[in-house]
Formats: structure tokens, C-alpha cells, sequence
């Protein structure tokens, strides 16, 4: 059979263990290929009732007694769900905040138990955002630390390993990487640049925002020291849903958050006027924990436990190189290259493609095609493929539309740089 026919992926589908979790997401509209899990996954049909109950029946009539019924639990229960998923055990991960927040906290955190040391090692493919907390925590305390970061030229795929490893010296306190990187998919190898580190007597943070929910990580088993990720992506958390962080156990009572708050003091309805650190993870919290969200995910995680992780990997395995393979074939030919690892074990769970009218297609894509990528400068068109509802029709369908926007020409009425609103 033709592997690049409807029929083949059809059969791909029928074939599909997880094709069931399908209909546990809202699909309201059949047309559409949505490949933008990797930025917000689609909405469980499970959470819709759950928000429904905590709304009407826990905040609206039960009121502040839902603090009794379950919510003041809700960061350690939801972190101990997540901890199955990360290689961890319960007690290791806490739920609470955003993404930027934990990674600032911790990384204070981690620099604080190196104080003889002032490097921080990262790279250019981690996410911008995580560049800008190391930015201002430099400045925060006093310009007393440099960032070291392994430089790559834009149209590279994999990060220069040598240049790393050269990189983390005696004077290292931190290495902070992203699992899989934001615009290419490579994924690290986690415990080979742990051990590296602890060799050289360095702690290590991992973001783990691009492969939780997509593909197995072993915290533990790694010997990490430190890992933030958010949960609104292959998690299908919702948009600004609470972000996670995990702090290996023989760290925990060494580590002190920067960050002061009541949620995690050691007695917080003492409202004694001198802060005291709680134990374990509880100290990592700060305000208040955000309910509605994290019922929402509480939800959201059912389908993914269920399936478990081990499974969720193998079908994403099959679905970026189901997406390599139609590249090469069909749009190779029109300028496009990949952007992507091509073996599977050193890429997540999206693939980018490269074309230098990138921004112009994924707008036609958009506003014509009824195709939803993701578009990451200068070139990148990013698509993720999250395992529990993208079938491999809608892989073919969805390339099917990109030659097509090239074929017809489609991207050419649309200006070549993003238009600027003031």
C-alpha cells in the first residue's frame, strides 16, 4: 500500500491502540487539523462537568468550607498524580504557580547551596522566557554570577554537545537546559548531562514543559536535581493552568524558596510574623492556590494516566515520522527542510518545518486552510502532535494542505513580516 495515500494512514488508525481517546476531546469542528497541541492542548469533555460541580457545588455552595473538602490538599495531590508521569515518587512534586515563577525560585534555590560558585551554564535553545528569569536573577543578586550560554547558529537541530561539556567547569553552580527544545523538538539526554554536571559538582534544572505528557522522563532515576514544566500544553491543562515543580528528596530540606509566602510556611494559620519554612515541597508555594485550575487539570490528567506514558510515546514516535516522511516526500521539493532530529529517540513530540516564506504559509494555513501550526521565527513552522487525539489522517490531511498553500500559491498575498498594531 502506498504510504503516502489516505488509505495507508486510515490503516495506521484502525491499527492505533489509542485511537479511543479520540473522543474524549472537544472536536467541534471536524474540518480542522490543529497542530498546536505543543502550545495548548485541546479541552478533555471530562473537565467541562468537573468545573461545572467545583463552580456551582464547591465554590457556590459550599463556599470557603471547600477548603475543608479538598482544594488545601489540591498542590500536593495533583503533584503526587503528575509525579507518576515525571519519574518521581509522591512527595517530590508540588503544583502551584506559573512556569517562570518555579524556575526562579529554584534556580535562587540551587544557587544558594553553590555560594563558592557563579556560573550558570544554559544554551540558545532554551526557551527566551527562561533566559530572561536567569537575566534578572543576575541583576537581583548583585551581577555576582555569569550566564554561560552554548551558542548555535539558527539553522542548527541539535545543540553542540563538545561545547557543553567544555562549558561546565569547577565554577558552575547551575546548568539549565530545556528537556526538548522549543523550536527544533531535540530532546537531551537527561541523565548523561546530569551525570556530567554532579561530576563537575554542578546541580541541575530541567524544563520540562515540551515533554511532559508526550514522553517518559525519570526524575529519579536520572538522579535530577530540579525540574519546572508547565501543564498546559501536552497535559491538556488549560490556558494558564498551574505549572508543577519537582525537587529531588535528598534536596529538599537544603533548598529554601526566595520567595516568602504564607502557603509555604511551616504553620501558615499561625499567621506568626516570622516565616518559617515548611517541609518537603510545601515550601516551594506561595500565595494562594489557584482552585478553578487546578480542578481543571485534575481532570485533564485522567485520560493521560489512564493511557500511561509508555504508550503515548510509542504513537508519538509513529506520528513525527509519519510527518518526516511526508516532508520528504511532498514538501522537500517545494523549499521546505526539516527542522527536526531525525531519529526518534533525540526529538519530542512536535517537528518543525523550515521554509523561508514560513510566517506566510502559516498565515494561509491559518486564515485558508483551516490548519492551526505554530510559527516560531525566522522560519519555523512548529507541529505538534499530541498522542491521545491526533490521528495520522489528520497528520496527512493537515500536509496535504501545506503543498497545497505552495501549489496555489496562497501565502504570497500575505506581507512577509508580522504587522505591527500600535
Amino acid at each position: 500500500m502506498d504510504r503516502l495515500s489516505r488509505e495507508y494512514a486510515s490503516e495506521l488508525d484502525r491499527h492505533d491502540p489509542l485511537a479511543r481517546y479520540r473522543s474524549l476531546f472537544q472536536i467541534s469542528e471536524p474540518n480542522l487539523i490543529y497542530l498546536d497541541g505543543n502550545s495548548l492542548g485541546r479541552l478533555p469533555l471530562d473537565v467541562v462537568p468537573r468545573m461545572e460541580r467545583v463552580i456551582r457545588g464547591e465554590w457556590g455552595d459550599r463556599l470557603i468550607r471547600g477548603w475543608n473538602d479538598g482544594w488545601w490538599e489540591a498542590p500536593k495531590r495533583l503533584g503526587d498524580k503528575l509525579a507518576s508521569l515525571l519519574g518521581a515518587v509522591p512527595g517530590e512534586v508540588i503544583v502551584g504557580d506559573q512556569t517562570s515563577v518555579n524556575l526562579f525560585k529554584l534556580a535562587v534555590a540551587a544557587l544558594r547551596l553553590r555560594p563558592r560558585r557563579h556560573r550558570i551554564v544554559t544554551d540558545t535553545f532554551n526557551f527566551p522566557s527562561d533566559l530572561y528569569i536567569l537575566q534578572g536573577i543576575i541583576e537581583l543578586l548583585g551581577n555576582r554570577h555569569e550566564i554561560v550560554r552554548i551558542t548555535a547558529r539558527d539553522d542548527d537541530i541539535t545543540p553542540d554537545l563538545s561545547a557543553l561539556e567544555a562549558a561546565i567547569d569547577q565554577d558552575t553552580a547551575l546548568v539549565t537546559l530545556s528537556h526538548v527544545t522549543f523550536k527544533s523538538g531535540y530532546l537531551y539526554d537527561m541523565q548523561s548531562v546530569t551525570e556530567l554536571a554532579h561530576r563537575r559538582g554542578a546541580l541541575v534544572l530541567w524544563d520540562l514543559s515540551h515533554s511532559a505528557g508526550a514522553l517518559p522522563i525519570d526524575l529519579d532515576g536520572c538522579n535530577a536535581d530540579f525540574a519546572v514544566g508547565c501543564t498546559y500544553k501536552y497535559l491538556n491543562g488549560g490556558p494558564g493552568a498551574p505549572a508543577f515543580m519537582y525537587v529531588n528528596r535528598r534536596l529538599q530540606d537544603q533548598a529554601v524558596s526566595p520567595i516568602w509566602g504564607w502557603n509555604g510556611e511551616a504553620d501558615p494559620f499561625a499567621f506568626d510574623l516570622d516565616y518559617q519554612p515548611a517541609d518537603g515541597m510545601q515550601r516551594f508555594l506561595a500565595g494562594t492556590p489557584p482552585v478553578l485550575g487546578m480542578m481543571a487539570l485534575e481532570a485533564a490528567l485522567s485520560p493521560i494516566t489512564e493511557a500511561g506514558i509508555g504508550a503515548l510515546r510509542q504513537k508519538s514516535m509513529g506520528l513525527t515520522q509519519y510527518a518526516i516522511e511526508l516532508t520528504d516526500a511532498w514538501l522537500d521539493p517545494v523549499g521546505f527542510s526539516l527542522g527536526t532530529p531525525r531519529d526518534p529517540q533525540l526529538r519530542g513530540s512536535h517537528v518543525s518545518i523550515r521554509h523561508p516564506e514560513g510566517y506566510r504559509i502559516n498565515r494561509a494555513l491559518i486564515d485558508e486552510m483551516n490548519v492551526i501550526p505554530d510559527f516560531r521565527a525566522p522560519d519555523n513552522l512548529r507541529l505538534g502532535f499530541a498522542p491521545l487525539y491526533i490521528s495520522y489522517q489528520d497528520v496527512r490531511e493537515g500536509f496535504d494542505r501545506i503543498r497545497r498553500v505552495l501549489a496555489e500559491k496562497r501565502h504570497e498575498k500575505y506581507p512577509r513580516h508580522r504587522l505591527l498594531v500600535t
